[in-house]
């Protein structure tokens, strides 16, 4: 928000220095491997709350709106209040690029949602060709991760830019660029090799499993009009945006009566879709951890990761940036949500401006 004329930061929001507010960063986190990183969750100490109210909090039907002077009963109060604390990354623009001043800036960024629309038929999500020309660009300028909760394959067939990397089912299933990047930062030329082909595939053991569930679950989804189950090989998502309200309740409980006879995989949720994976500590958190360690960024204190996504899912990579307290999340919504995002942006086009802005600010 600005203050007589002066860029002033809410006090939760964490992007480094900032103008009218200085941040000290504590010392990033060793960039640990793939397997060290990785750990088994203690489901028995899982509370699991209403399926039913959580799938409906995550279909806010209030619109944000930017900022203005409400008008005589005219509730604006608690829309005026989210922008506040989480600020346009385009109308801040400046803030950003004084925080990122002298830094290296990684980009991450989620698929749906993000570079594409949310659409009923998720096999349709497909990005614009300027979208996809904006992303190239990006990654001209800086390393660039894409991080998605679909299949690897799948990302990248809607993508179909090689010299990215790649963080499928939620980060467990992570390639390198397939095309020459110039963004490592690494000690040798061998290192650099083998750098360049990363894969981490945390929950490996689990695709017998996932896949055997998948085949329950499909027949079950059938009986229920609108459902559908997509495998994104180390986990699978049951989508319900064109399933019927009133039914929302009946498919949770046939997912959860599935799932009781796998314990080692456990039920999460995203926007309009129920999540289902191997009951690791791996998220999208912990896939941008290892990619920044895979770059040979993970001991500098001068990196600035950017995170872009719109997902409940993407929460887990914003709060890895506010414990490191580097870089900045940005939350892709229209509506007022919780978020540990610092900025906010309204919708895929506006991410594409703000991926334009960069490059030209760094050109």
């Amino acid at each position: 928000m600005t203050q007589h004329g002066v860029v002033v930061v809410p006090e939760d929001t964490v992007v480094g220095v900032a103008v009218g507010r200085h941040f000290s960063f504590p010392p990033p986190r060793t960039g640990d491997s793939c397997k060290m990183l990785a750990g088994h969750i203690d489901l028995s100490a899982t509370m699991i709350g209403s399926w039913l109210d959580s799938m409906k909090a995550s279909s806010p039907r209030h619109k944000l709106v930017a900022p203005r002077v409400a008008a005589a009963g005219d509730d604006m109060e608690h829309d005026d209040d989210w922008m506040e604390k989480h600020p346009s990354a385009l109308g801040e623009f400046e803030t950003l690029a004084a925080a990122a001043s002298g830094k290296q800036i990684v980009m991450f960024l989620d698929y749906d949602g993000t570079l594409s629309p949310i659409v009923e038929d998720p096999d349709s999500a497909i990005m614009t060709d300027e979208m996809r020309d904006a992303v190239r660009a990006v990654a001209e300028q800086f390393p660039t991760a894409i991080v998605s909760g679909r299949g690897r394959d799948k990302v990248f067939n809607f993508v179909r830019l090689a010299e990215l990397y790649y963080a499928g089912s939620h980060g467990m299933d992570i390639q390198g660029p397939t095309a020459y990047s110039n963004h490592l930062h690494t000690p040798n030329k061998e290192e650099e090799d083998q750098t360049r082909s990363v894969l981490c595939q945390p929950a490996s053991e689990f695709l017998p499993m996932i896949g055997e569930l998948h085949d329950l679950l499909v027949p079950k989804m059938a009986s229920i009009p609108g459902a559908k189950v997509e495998n994104n090989k180390f986990c699978l998502s049951v989508h319900f945006r064109c399933v019927d309200e009133k039914k929302w309740g009946a498919l949770a409980d046939q997912v959860r009566s599935v799932l009781r006879d796998y314990p080692r995989l456990r039920l999460t949720q995203g926007r309009k879709v129920l999540e289902i994976r191997p009951a690791i500590k791996w998220d999208k958190g912990r896939a941008l951890e290892f990619l920044l360690g895979a770059l040979g960024f993970a001991d500098r204190a001068d990196v600035f990761p950017i995170y872009i996504g719109d997902d409940r899912t993407d929460e887990d990579a914003f709060k890895v940036l506010r414990n490191r307290g580097q870089g900045a999340g940005i939350l892709v919504t229209r509506f007022p949500k919780e978020t540990l995002a610092s900025f906010s942006l309204r919708e895929p086009a506006e991410v594409k401006d703000f991926l334009r802005k960069l490059v030209m600010y760094k050109s």
